[in-house]
């Protein structure tokens, strides 16, 4: 009778994980009909997104590049000077230091992590099972006063410090329009390392048939954020390669860092 009793259990354990990846791969489904249509999500080849960052009452226009590539840039205008961050070519990542106004590469560790990120356009749900990529559904949650789908994804794991660490986010699903609303995950490196950033995202507008959303904040969870407000996205931009290369005239310093003369 024990091994019976083990069975059953054992069999309600299997049950309950395969309703649950079912239901998760269900939500996703109508996610992508939502949104335009999975086959139209995989003909896109980059986005270029003109934006609006309010940072303590000050409007700083900015502009995102991603391309299917991995390549990638943030532009920002700040009172007249025209600074790249988070810029990558597919090898180096780098970006200007806002003190001294020149180009500084990543440190190989950061520059690593941001690799993991190149099979992530234009979603990382997108063929996630043949990306190595879980997804499982954790049940309903409220955001804010909506409740919403939540679902785990754990990706490649990263290298942090030398040991090797999982890489979860919680995306919370709008469980009347099966969009994602808010995006949950810990941060891995840097000053705030082990605390929970937050994203939000509102305001779905359509773009070429595909929806994207023209607002959203970003900062750390229960702490508010950075609202940013889209004016522009256009899909498939021509972006020449030289704009993501990190400039040719930059100079390595005795301290090993790249430096623009």
């Amino acid at each position: 009778m024990k091994t019976l009793k083990f069975i059953l259990i054992a069999f309600a354990i299997s049950l309950v994980t395969n309703i649950n990846a079912q239901t998760a791969d269900e939500i996703l489904d109508t996610y992508f009909e939502n949104m335009g249509g999975l086959d139209n999500w995989l003909k896109v080849e980059g986005v270029k997104m003109s934006a609006t960052l309010n940072q303590g009452g000050m409007e700083i226009p900015l502009e995102i590049i991603q391309l299917k590539s991995g390549k990638r840039m943030t532009v920002i205008n700040l009172q007249g000077q025209v600074l790249k961050q988070n810029v990558f070519d597919g090898e180096t990542l780098w970006g200007t230091n806002f003190q001294t106004q020149k180009p500084e590469k990543n440190d190989a560790e950061t520059t690593e992590i941001f690799k993991l990120e190149m099979n992530d356009f234009p979603d990382p749900f997108i063929n996630y099972k043949e990306k190595g990529y879980t997804v499982e559904y954790l049940g309903k949650e409220d955001i804010e006063g909506t409740e919403t789908f939540k679902i785990k994804l754990v990706k490649e794991p990263m290298m942090i410090d030398g040991v090797e660490e999982e890489s979860v986010s919680f995306y919370f699903f709008d469980t009347e329009n099966y969009i994602p609303i808010a995006v949950q995950s810990v941060i891995p490196i840097g000053p705030n390392k082990g605390m929970t950033s937050e994203a939000t995202f509102s305001d779905y507008q359509e773009v070429d048939g595909l929806y994207f959303p023209f607002s959203m904040t970003q900062g750390l969870k229960g702490q508010g954020g950075q609202p940013i407000n889209f004016d522009k996205i256009e899909l498939n931009p021509v972006v020449p390669d030289e704009d993501f290369m990190f400039p040719k005239e930059a100079a390595v310093t005795d301290d090993g860092n790249d430096n623009k003369n």
